[in-house]
């Protein structure tokens, strides 16, 4: 017999970007009750993992949609019966000056999507991972600790169940041959396209040069411990110097900063700079909006507020949907030399590389110092080879002497 009223719980409404999404995690059965605001289903879409709370106490009545299954904006996901409030048992105050303890009755509100996937692949214990998350949600970084026998973060000790667990877990059988075949994810997939289509539908070329970081991280070593103070814990970082040189070389060089649709050039008249960041599903591009208007300390808190939102699995669409030019930093990797993948309909990309000693000739004498390699990669239908090349190396001299981002000249 019915307790309240029937909540249909939809699927939120996607951008014209967006056409689909696929159900990623169900963290909920069917006759499981619900709390106000609880995470009870994940979304996966070519762009970002979507989070769908429950509207209100109750049980969850019925899944609609399952596991696997693509869904469109505002489509039936499943059915709440309001009023109904969750089974549990109270968790007693412990003293002060112990550890609060975190009720995992159901872990699996209590993993992360990639965490979760992981413990399912390896056909592991919930309760033997140690986790470090907020409010003890195990993460993915918890699973790969827990396989590889790494010691978990000091913030999370181990219980003596969980150490039994990882020291009597199997070893692989010597000389086995293990595969394992696993879909793309959407965001994968969405990734394999695009480089496709950039490598078929444009004419991309790449040129490279090479900067003397040195004045730049001697700005940066002398200013780093006032800026930090100054602007609340923000980093000082070399990511606003290149994204401030490139504004800068954007507004010289308007091509650089164009789009193609169709047979029309697109100009556009404001700097959305992209910035490639690592996040456990993929390589993703946050978009920092109107660069030009940025200040440093802006742009250093955007791109860690990114970097986080990232990790946790919290960009929305519109935070990496548009961007009219894109920086990929391969040396935070290592890497000291590639051809960065233009990012349609953008019609250039400039990669940035590790900083590596070398010597240099230097006005007749060689000197040892901190270089990092560039690459520009541009669409050769919309970009003269003589332009990418002066564009490069206008970023190469703002670097080279950053007194001239601050003056723009």
């Amino acid at each position: 017999m019915a307790n309240g009223p029937m909540i249909e719980i939809k699927a939120p409404a996607l951008p014209e970007s967006v056409p689909d999404g696929r159900i990623a995690t169900w963290y909920k059965k069917a006759g499981q009750a619900v709390a106000r605001d609880e995470l009870i289903v994940d979304i996966e879409t070519d762009k970002v993992l979507l989070e769908v709370v429950a509207p209100a106490d109750g049980v969850l009545q019925k899944i609609v949609k399952g596991e696997g299954d693509v869904i469109v904006s505002n489509e039936l996901l499943a059915v709440i019966e309001a009023g109904a409030t969750a089974a549990s048992t109270p968790v007693k105050a412990a003293a002060s000056v112990a550890a609060p303890t975190v009720d995992k009755s159901n872990l699996e509100v209590f993993m992360s999507p990639a965490a979760r996937k992981l413990i399912e692949e390896n056909k592991l214990d919930p309760n033997s991972v140690p986790s470090t998350g907020k409010d003890g949600r195990i993460t993915k970084e918890d699973v790969v600790n827990f396989i590889g026998g790494a010691k978990p973060s000091s913030s999370a000790p181990t219980s003596p169940s969980a150490k039994a667990a990882a020291d009597s877990a199997p070893a692989a059988p010597q000389g086995a041959r293990p595969e394992q075949r696993v879909p793309m994810t959407r965001l994968r997939a969405k990734v394999a396209e695009r480089l496709l289509e950039a490598s078929q539908s444009t004419a991309m070329l790449t040129t490279f040069n090479e900067v003397n970081m040195q004045e730049v991280m001697n700005l940066r070593t002398r200013y780093k411990d006032m800026f930090e103070k100054k602007h609340n814990g923000v980093r000082l970082g070399f990511m606003s110097f290149f994204v401030r040189a490139a504004v800068e070389g954007l507004k010289r060089f308007p091509a650089v900063n164009a789009s193609i649709d169709g047979n029309d050039i697109i100009y556009h008249g404001y700097q959305d700079i992209g910035v490639a960041v690592s996040s456990p599903r993929g390589l993703v591009v946050p978009v920092l909006r109107n660069a030009d208007a940025l200040s440093f300390a802006g742009i250093e808190k955007a791109i860690s507020d990114y970097g986080v939102k990232a990790k946790d699995g919290k960009l929305g669409i519109d935070d990496i949907t548009g961007g009219t030019f894109t920086i990929s930093n391969g040396g935070v990797f290592g890497s000291l030399l590639s051809t960065p993948i233009l990012n349609p309909p953008q019609t250039a990309i400039l990669g940035m590389h590790k900083i590596q000693e070398r010597p240099m000739a230097v006005n007749g004498e060689v000197k040892i110092l901190p270089m990092m390699y560039l690459a520009l990669s541009y669409d050769h239908r919309m970009i003269d080879g003589k332009e990418a090349v002066q564009f490069l190396v206008t970023i190469k001299e703002l670097l080279e002497d950053p007194a001239r981002i601050f003056l723009e000249v």
